[in-house]
């Protein structure tokens, strides 16, 4: 069946960061489930079912695999919708169960990259150890290197995110017709103005759907990135151990004591 004619097929990335009403890191770093994570996980599913609801209400049949994308796992699993399929973070690596099979990604609860403006719980990655990435000369954090992996090895476009404001900026900054879903202002690293979860739902139900249309119609350009790939990583001081995973990539250099440089014209080494 030609693809514009099949029922669609949507891949979701998920973060805990950018959900309503989390603005802590003791809401999302930890491993344990706290009663204050697991209230963020709590609201977080709620995103994603909405999501999925509002991907349903375009085509009932959509096939729906949703990678739970948070480090310490953001899904509460005994809530999560029957009308999608899950990949839990622990145990899944790159691409995460994207191929070219897919019609669109979507982000739900995603956050800005590490050091931007007023941005809650922005990060790249690691929230204790980087400081920043550029991917050719440009900053670039989770949400960019994951629509360049799409687009870049897939030819899959992002369509739909869900965040902060921040977030949902960078990423129309890169993607400029996605839908965009803003669930809280961020006025600081742990502080924002957000929405109570209920509207939040309905807002990325409404959405979803609207980006799902999009999808489609391959309204949507994907986002490539043309070799050769220069990936700088930059860490926090007194985070230095942080770059010998990075310095056994193959093209990897260090070009001072918290910067590490790899060249490669492979988009799979970088892109994750």
């Amino acid at each position: 069946m030609p693809k514009k004619d099949r029922l669609l097929k949507i891949h979701v990335i998920t973060d805990l960061e950018g959900a309503a009403m989390v603005f802590r890191f003791d809401q999302t770093r930890v491993s344990e489930t706290t009663a204050a994570k697991l209230e963020a996980m709590r609201i977080l599913t709620g995103e994603v079912n909405a999501c999925i609801d509002g991907i349903l209400d375009y085509d009932k049949g959509a096939d729906i695999l949703v990678w739970d994308g948070h480090g310490s796992g953001g899904i509460v699993y005994e809530l999560f919708h029957d009308g999608a399929r899950l990949l839990p973070h622990r145990n899944t690596p790159a691409p995460y169960g994207l191929d070219e099979s897919f019609d669109a990604v979507y982000f739900v609860g995603q956050h800005a990259m590490a050091g931007a403006e007023a941005a809650p719980l922005a990060h790249t990655y690691s929230s204790r150890t980087v400081e920043r990435y550029t991917l050719n000369g440009q900053p670039v954090g989770e949400f960019g290197m994951r629509a360049y992996m799409a687009g870049t090895l897939f030819n899959v476009p992002v369509t739909f995110l869900s965040g902060d404001d921040k977030a949902v900026a960078e990423a129309q900054a890169l993607v400029p017709d996605l839908v965009g879903v803003s669930t809280k202002t961020g006025t600081g690293l742990e502080c924002a103005i957000s929405l109570g979860p209920g509207k939040a739902r309905k807002l990325i139900r409404e959405g979803a759907r609207k980006a799902a249309r999009l999808a489609r119609k391959r309204a949507v350009a994907p986002v490539r990135l043309a070799a050769p790939y220069e990936w700088e990583v930059r860490v926090q001081e007194g985070q230095e151990d942080a770059l010998a995973g990075y310095l056994k990539r193959p093209g990897a250099v260090q070009t001072d004591r918290r910067t590490a440089v790899i060249r490669t014209d492979d988009p799979r080494a970088i892109l994750r």
